[in-house]
């Protein structure tokens, strides 16, 4: 079978516009995907260098297949479920950064580059005082880029018009200016200059990103089936769902040159990604945290199970609508047109999501994701959300067990062993204290203010209301007492 390739795909040749630190399936199944349809839009004409930030790893499928891959994007889409799959021609190169030195730092020399994006993990950016400008090239990603962003300088002699546009995509609060804030420290330790560090401030923007979608990644299990529907070998092939929403705070506009929602792609330029962050952070990160425990202890094993079950469905729709989005900023049609968005997510068959891998660290979970909603609502109308409540004591529930087994605490539903995953003391509390009666156990929880950041049983009513809802299922079962508020 031939190799997917240029002359397949028909590539057109264009500018590199776009250098991008990582090559991974994420980067590729959304902003590189993003790019091609900009491209074939009439939009953007650029091309975009992947770099390969690590020295491990082989970039000889990318060389094999001209760095021409296809993305298969898989879920619901107007009410159907469909597969789109699309050759992705927007990738020029790919450049080793240990290997290919020479080559990767030629890339700062060109006059028609302008955007940088990044994806090198959450602990890619730090700054590491140990790291060391006469690297070729320096061991971490904040200084490859400053060493970079310093030869492009030097090479065009400081002209402001050189600037770059960073985009990076890690998944930490504030991208953007936690990387800025590291390059400028590399630019003091290694003594680069008050000019080169203005240049940088002035000609540089550093935007802060939100990014969303599910990408499966490469379809390991099915992959000689899906070459045969392709009609080609393609072994950079990534699935993922339609859905994407890609968030970018820059203090300054870079719609007019990185016009990709004119193209009818999801992004969103705005001064503040905070509120789409609490949006997504609290609907649809919420809603998974809010319903898993319940469901999971209801007999489901996935969030499809879940959704295709009409009692956690039920619950899981009430506590969005009613309970999270009046306590959130956006326009309610905005927050109710992304609610459905999330609902049509959960409900994607070709998706697998387990319950009990989302249940990795709940506690700290709940407290990040819902919350937040929980005391909104108490504070607009002056009384506890019900089912947000009742998620509380189901979380208590699922956390039941008494035997800690390689580093997890061991819980029982209908006669069968899970593993409950959190920090060591989270899960020697509840060991501890799962035995104790509901007004006890709760009091004591809700009163771990290492857990919460506040004492909870401040809250009025609250200590109450999660005893009775945790002595209900004890007593019922977890069906029988969510049936009994939904």
């Amino acid at each position: 079978m031939q190799v997917l390739n240029k002359e397949i795909t028909g590539k057109k040749e264009r500018p590199v516009r776009v250098v991008q630190f990582g090559e991974g399936n994420f980067l590729r199944a959304f902003v590189d995907y993003m790019i091609d349809i900009a491209n074939e839009e009439g939009r953007f004409d650029g091309d975009i260098v992947l770099i390969k930030p690590i020295d491990f790893g082989s970039l000889e499928p990318f060389h094999r297949q001209d760095c021409q891959y296809t993305v298969s994007l898989r879920g619901m889409v107007g009410g159907q479920a469909r597969v789109l799959d699309r050759q992705v021609t927007s990738v020029a190169d790919a450049v080793d950064a240990y290997g290919e030195y020479e080559k990767y730092m030629a890339l700062a020399e060109l006059d028609t580059l302008r955007f940088v994006v990044s994806n090198t993990t959450e602990a890619g950016i730090v700054f590491d005082d140990r790291d060391r400008f006469e690297l070729e090239p320096p061991a971490s990603f904040p200084g490859k880029l400053t060493k970079f962003l310093h030869h492009r300088y030097e090479f065009f002699h400081g002209d402001p018009e050189k600037g770059l546009v960073m985009l990076p995509v890690e998944l930490i609060d504030d991208n953007g200016i936690m990387l800025k804030k590291c390059v400028l420290q590399l630019i003091g330790l290694w003594k680069l200059g008050e000019d080169f560090r203005e240049w940088v401030e002035q000609a540089c923007v550093f935007t802060s990103t939100l990014v969303d979608r599910i990408v499966t990644g490469y379809p390991r299990d099915t992959i000689e089936e899906e070459w045969e529907k392709l009609g080609y070998e393609d072994r950079l092939m990534v699935t993922g769902e339609p859905f994407a929403l890609w968030v970018i705070e820059s203090t300054r506009d870079i719609s007019r040159e990185f016009p990709l929602p004119e193209a009818g792609l999801p992004v969103i330029f705005t001064k503040d990604q905070k509120p789409y962050k609490q949006r997504k952070v609290r609907i649809l990160n919420g809603a998974h945290t809010s319903f898993v425990p319940v469901s999971y202890l209801c007999g489901n094993d996935t969030v499809k199970e879940s959704m295709d079950d009409s009692d956690i469905r039920n619950f899981m729709e009430k506590i969005i609508y009613e309970e999270v989005i009046p306590t959130l900023t956006l326009p309610r049609q905005e927050l109710e047109e992304f609610a459905e968005a999330v609902i049509t997510r959960f409900n994607n068959p070709y998706v697998k999501h387990a319950l009990l891998s989302i249940s990795l660290n709940s506690v700290s979970k709940w407290r990040a994701r819902c919350l937040p909603s929980l005391l909104g609502y108490v504070e607009q109308r002056a009384s506890l959300p019900p089912r947000l409540t009742f998620s509380l004591a189901a979380l208590m529930a699922f956390y039941q067990g008494r035997e800690l087994r390689d580093k997890a605490l061991i819980g029982h539903r209908e006669g069968q062993e899970y593993s409950i995953l959190d920090d060591g003391n989270v899960l020697e509390f509840f060991r501890t204290h799962c035995q104790e009666d509901a007004r006890t156990f709760a009091s004591a929880f809700l009163g771990r203010t290492d857990f919460w950041g506040r004492d909870l049983n401040s809250v009025k009513e609250l200590t109450e209301a999660v005893a009775g809802y945790l002595s209900d299922i004890r007593e019922r079962g977890m069906r029988a007492a969510l049936c009994r508020i939904s």
